[in-house]
């Protein structure tokens, strides 16, 4: 018998072709993304030029077979096409020993990107009616992250207790906003609906706001921009610790997803440092009682992990309660379908217990889901 169980704190479905046909506000229908249909590939069009995306989830498993054969690119008339269907999902989760899954998006991701708010909006409400509904077809097993526009607060807010009442558990919003870093109070309001909602903020690849269009494909083919993507959500993150929110809103879990986390001891420990030793942090935000980033840190922040080996053997400076492994289906580099395997490799040595909690209790204590 496994010693522990599987629960994916990062899986991702597939946007149906006509995902924001009709479901979008009438005024932005003609600016809504559109799917171009190519000879050799998809394309997502938003506001009638900007690239949004390329359909790419037709390829998972392919990297255990033959890595060279992976494309970024693909066809929504793919047979290996995945994650469009939810029960097709709950299925290949149970070919994989996976009990459960957090949703998030695949191309509905680089909407932050776009630099219209309205639009943003329009299309990220569209998506949340879209993502809701594939959930509810499995609630017990499929948990759905919403998407959030905050360059209006108000509206974020409305927003996200909208999301709740559709039983979404969580909100992934911008590390780097359009004007006015998180740390500041304006953002109180939302820190306190988070918390009265027991919703996380979620700060998962793609998560940062754009005054300009940006080319997403071209991003993702950036090998530099790839292997730093970080670095945005390391800002948003630490902007919220610097500016108390965690002390001031105990019941925040904020936590970064698809970031991998070999970096997070180094970044727990220069935020102690800079809070205790240098201006920067003497002159800000004081904790009560003596206490330090890392602390809230261990008691509000989550990270979750694919593939990262080195990370987890580095763990009890992360902290093993704040740690959740995910599989990133259906995508090319997802664990699928060897999930099982590969956890197995990366845990083998730890205590049961430790186990456990990486695996999946960590994951259904922060996402609700019912054992």
């Amino acid at each position: 018998m496994a010693e522990y169980r599987l629960i994916s704190s990062d899986n991702h479905i597939t946007e149906p072709s006509n995902l924001w046909e009709g479901r979008v506000d009438p005024k932005f229908q003609d600016r809504a993304p559109v799917l171009k249909v190519g000879k050799e590939f998809d394309e997502w069009i938003v506001d009638g030029a900007y690239r949004l995306g390329v359909m790419s989830n037709v390829q998972p498993g392919v990297r255990f077979d033959d890595p060279n054969k992976i494309e970024l690119v693909g066809k929504y008339d793919s047979p290996h096409l995945r994650g469009l269907d939810p029960d097709a999902q709950v299925a290949d989760m149970e070919v994989d020993g996976v009990e459960g899954g957090v949703l998030y998006p695949s191309v509905a991701l680089s909407l932050f990107a776009v630099p219209d708010s309205g639009l943003v909006s329009a299309c990220m409400r569209a998506y949340n009616d879209y993502v809701a509904e594939f959930a509810a077809a499995h609630p017990k097993q499929l948990k759905a992250i919403a998407l959030v526009n905050i360059d209006d607060v108000q509206e974020g807010i409305a927003e996200l207790q909208r999301c709740a009442n559709l039983g979404m558990v969580g909100a992934m919003i911008a590390a780097l906003p359009l004007e006015i870093p998180l740390s500041d109070p304006m953002y109180d309001p939302l820190w306190a609906a988070f918390q009265d909602l027991n919703m996380s903020v979620n700060f998962h690849t793609g998560c940062a706001r754009s005054k300009v269009p940006v080319d997403v494909v071209a991003i993702n083919m950036d090998p530099v921009s790839m292997v730093n993507k970080e670095i945005g959500m390391r800002r948003g993150l630490s902007a919220m610790m610097f500016a108390g929110v965690f002390e001031r809103f105990p019941g925040v879990h904020a936590g970064s997803v698809e970031f991998e986390v070999a970096w997070a001891p180094f970044f727990i420990e220069r935020m102690d440092y800079y809070y205790r030793e240098r201006p920067s942090g003497r002159k800000g935000y004081q904790f009560k009682d003596g206490a330090t980033p890392s602390d809230y840190w261990r008691s509000n922040c989550f990270i979750s992990f694919q593939e990262d080996p080195i990370g987890i053997k580095m763990r009890e400076y992360i902290g093993v309660d704040n740690l959740c492994w995910g599989s990133d289906y259906p995508h090319a580099e997802s664990t699928f379908p060897r999930s099982r395997q590969i956890v197995d490799g990366i845990l083998e040595g730890l205590p049961d217990e430790e186990k456990q909690k990486i695996a999946f209790l960590n994951t259904a204590r922060l996402f609700h889901f019912d054992l």
